[in-house]
Parts: structure tokens; C-alpha cells; sequence
């Protein structure tokens, strides 16, 4: 598990699999090892590069705020550091929005993307909710924050179906060793992304996948981003929220591949 320098700070990454190389960049406040459900379908047939954001994991965590333009010249970097120079990227929620800006910064590294519960800006609503998010992460127990989390991003069957398995994630988020210091830092790159401007200059394949109950980055935004880039196809997962990647997650993984092999 092995660490580079990118766009002059550490980014911490694992490797799996072998084949063409699959670039995975996970959402706000979590690392990469938050792939693992997906991984071991997209293994089988690429190169996963798990990738740690600055500001999560084992990446540096620098002073903020971020923006998705930073850390798109942090994955940039990476591949530059580890002799990738094209690859398909997928993106979940802040990571999607990321992979938007790989795309529009670095257009000769993306070959296609897949673009998980994301947005190409926020309403006003959309950044109340992260500057919420900012002061519960300051005021609030880790396991009282995790169920904040938790009620906004999946959808009410599920949570009933795996309550106690939620309930056992926020008692280790309270045991973590490593809390995520630069969670307010993520927030203020997911607050001022904003791609509406150059999202048509996009060319490469796009599958956006979104849950139809998703009330933390809505349908709407989806929808949005389906008009904007023009070589783009969208799935709408019934009955699931934000999370809907692991509420419908045999679905996500075999469409998901799918498309990545194809494009």
C-alpha cells in the first residue's frame, strides 16, 4: 500500500487486480479501502487504484479549504506518479464530482467515467446541508455524527432492514484512531464545486448512477448532469438513496462493470 507525492502533498493508494487501469475516488470523508464491496467485482477485470483524498486516511491532510479542482490535480498527479496515462475512472458523490474536473483538467487521462450520486453544483439547499454537516462534524459525538450520515444517505427500507449494522458502524466511528481532521476542509470543496460552465466540453462516455429516494444529492442534480455531458447514459436505482451503490449493490457492481468494459 504505497505512497506518492502528487500536486506537492502525500497521497497515500492500494493496488488490486490487473488488467486496464480503473481510477476509484471515494466521497467525502472516507478513504479508499471504502471500495471494497465494489472492488472485488471490478478486480476481475482491471487495475483498481483505491486512492485516498487529501484530507482522509493515510493521505496528507493539509490546511484547508479544498476544492474538486485541488484534488483533481491530486489524482492527476498520481497517475503521472505510478506511469498511468489514461484510465477509466469511477467517482462516488464528492469523488464524482472530482472525477468531473480530472475530466475537464485532464481530458487526455479519462477515458470514461462512472459518476455516483453526485451533483455538478450545489443549490442553496444542497450547501446548507454540508455547512450543517460542517458544525454537527465540530459539535458532535463521532457516533452521533455517523448517524447523521447515516439518515441522509440511504433510504428508509434499508436503514430499517440493517439497523443494527449501522448502529455497530457509529459505535467504530467513536473508536476510531484516525478521525478525519480535514472532514470541514472536503465539505468546503463539495460547497464550491460548481462544473456547469464546462461540463459540455466533456466528451468521454459518462454513466451516472443515482437513487431514486436520494435526498442528499437529488435526482434532480443527476438529471442535470445527464443533459450537460453529452455522451452520458444515467441509471435510476428504485427504492434507494445516496448510498444506493450499497443498497442495490449487486445491481450497481454488474451494471457498473458492464460499462466499464465497454468504454
Amino acid at each position: 500500500m504505497p505512497d506518492v507525492i502528487s500536486n506537492g502533498i502525500k497521497i497515500h493508494y492500494e493496488e488490486r487486480g490487473s488488467g486496464e487501469p480503473v481510477i476509484l475516488i471515494m466521497g467525502l470523508g472516507a478513504d479508499g479501502s471504502v471500495w471494497e464491496d465494489h472492488v472485488q467485482a471490478y478486480e476481475k477485470h482491471f487495475r483498481c487504484i483505491l486512492m485516498d483524498n487529501r484530507g482522509a486516511g493515510l493521505s496528507d491532510k493539509p490546511t484547508g479549504p479544498y476544492t474538486t479542482e485541488m484534488m483533481a490535480d491530486d489524482t492527476a498527479g498520481l497517475m503521472e506518479a505510478i506511469g498511468i496515462e489514461q484510465a477509466r475512472i469511477a467517482g462516488i458523490s464528492m469523488g464524482g464530482a472530482i472525477a468531473q474536473n480530472l475530466a475537464i483538467r485532464h481530458p487526455e487521462k479519462v477515458r470514461s467515467m462512472v459518476l455516483v450520486s453526485t451533483w455538478a453544483r450545489c443549490d442553496a439547499y444542497a450547501k446548507t446541508v454540508f455547512e450543517h454537516f460542517k458544525k454537527m462534524r465540530r459539535a458532535s459525538d463521532p457516533a452521533d455524527f455517523t448517524e447523521l450520515l447515516q439518515l441522509w444517505i440511504f433510504a428508509t427500507e434499508y436503514f430499517g432492514k440493517t439497523i443494527k449494522d449501522l448502529q455497530q458502524a457509529q459505535l467504530e466511528a467513536r473508536a476510531n484512531p484516525m478521525p478525519q481532521h480535514a472532514f470541514e476542509a472536503q465539505c468546503d470543496a463539495c460547497i464550491t464545486h460548481n462544473t456547469i460552465e464546462q461540463l459540455q466540453k466533456v466528451s468521454v462516455p459518462a454513466l451516472i448512477t443515482v437513487g431514486e429516494s436520494d435526498i442528499f444529492t437529488p435526482l434532480v442534480f443527476s438529471r442535470e448532469l445527464s443533459q450537460l455531458l453529452t455522451n452520458s447514459e444515467i441509471m435510476i436505482l428504485p427504492n434507494v438513496g445516496h448510498a444506493h451503490h450499497w443498497e442495490s449493490l449487486e445491481e450497481f457492481n454488474q451494471k457498473t462493470t458492464k460499462f466499464l468494459l465497454e468504454h
